[in-house]
C-alpha cells in the first residue's frame, strides 16, 4: 500500500509536487471514485487508479534523458495556447515523461526529463541544493563588486537570495558574459537578480544540473543519461 500520489510519482505520470495538484483538482478517480484526499492509499495489485479518465498503470521502467532546450520552446505537456511545446522535442517519449523543474520560454539549455517521480521531486526541492550553472549575457559591463553584492545575495520581491557563485567570463563594448551557480530555483530567478542590479538579460542558458553538463549536445537535441549519471543524482538527493 502507498500513498495516492506516490503512486502517481512512480508510474510516471507527474512528479510527487504536481501529482498532489492533480488529486487536489479532482482529475484523479480510485476505483470509480474520484478522490481529493492526500492520504489515500493504493494498493496498486488491485485497485484501479484513472487519471483524466484513462488509467494509470503500475510503474514501468526507468526512463532518464537530458534535453539542450532551444529558446521558445514552453516547458509543458499541454497548453492550447502554444504550439511549441517542448515535450515535442522528445520524440518517442513523449507523454512518457515529464520535466524535472522548469526553464522560462526565453532561456535555453539543460533540461532533465524522467518518468522517476522521487527523483525529480528531490532534484527540484530547495531542501535538496541542488546546483544549477547558467551562462549569462548581459546588457552593459558589470563588475566585480557587482557580482560581489550578487553572491551574497541580494532582495528580490520574493525575498532575499541564496549565496551564489559568479564568474566574469568575457566582456565587450555593450554587453558582459558571467557564468553563475545557485541551489535555488525560484520563477526566472537568474533574470530578476542581474535585473535588480542594473543588468537587463540579453540571452541565458543552463550549462549544468546537479553536475550534469550539455558538453556538446546539439540544441533541441536529447539523449539517455549514462548509469554513472543517474547514480550521481541518486547520491545527491539520498537515493543511493
Amino acid at each position: 500500500m502507498m500513498r495516492i500520489n506516490k503512486f502517481l510519482a512512480r508510474s510516471g505520470v507527474a512528479s510527487r509536487r504536481q501529482a498532489e495538484l492533480l488529486v487536489e483538482q479532482g482529475r484523479v478517480k480510485l476505483n470509480g471514485q474520484i478522490i481529493r484526499e492526500l492520504g489515500v492509499r493504493v494498493d496498486e495489485t488491485k485497485d484501479i487508479v484513472e487519471l483524466d479518465g484513462k488509467q494509470v498503470s503500475p510503474a514501468m521502467g526507468a526512463i532518464y534523458l537530458m534535453l539542450n532546450k532551444p529558446p521558445g520552446y514552453l516547458v509543458s505537456s499541454k497548453d492550447p495556447h502554444h504550439d511549441n511545446l517542448v515535450t515535442a522535442l522528445l520524440g518517442e517519449y513523449r507523454g512518457k515523461v515529464f520535466p524535472v523543474g522548469r526553464l522560462d520560454y526565453e532561456t535555453a539549455g539543460l533540461l532533465l526529463f524522467t518518468n522517476d517521480g522521487e527523483l525529480a521531486f528531490r532534484l527540484s526541492h530547495p531542501r535538496f541544493g541542488v546546483k544549477k550553472t547558467y551562462e549569462v549575457v548581459l546588457a552593459g559591463n558589470i563588475g566585480k563588486n557587482e557580482l560581489a553584492e550578487l553572491d551574497k545575495g541580494i532582495i528580490l520581491d520574493d525575498g532575499p537570495t541564496a549565496p551564489t557563485y559568479s564568474v566574469l567570463v568575457s566582456t565587450s563594448k555593450t554587453t558582459s558574459v558571467v557564468r553563475i551557480t545557485l541551489h535555488e530555483g525560484r520563477k526566472r530567478q537568474v533574470r530578476r537578480m542581474f535585473e535588480k542590479i542594473g543588468f537587463p538579460v540579453i540571452h541565458l542558458k543552463r550549462i549544468e544540473f546537479g553536475g550534469l553538463k550539455l558538453n556538446n549536445l546539439k540544441e533541441g537535441k536529447f539523449i539517455k543519461l549514462t548509469p554513472s549519471d543517474i547514480m550521481k543524482l541518486r547520491k545527491q538527493v539520498g537515493l543511493a
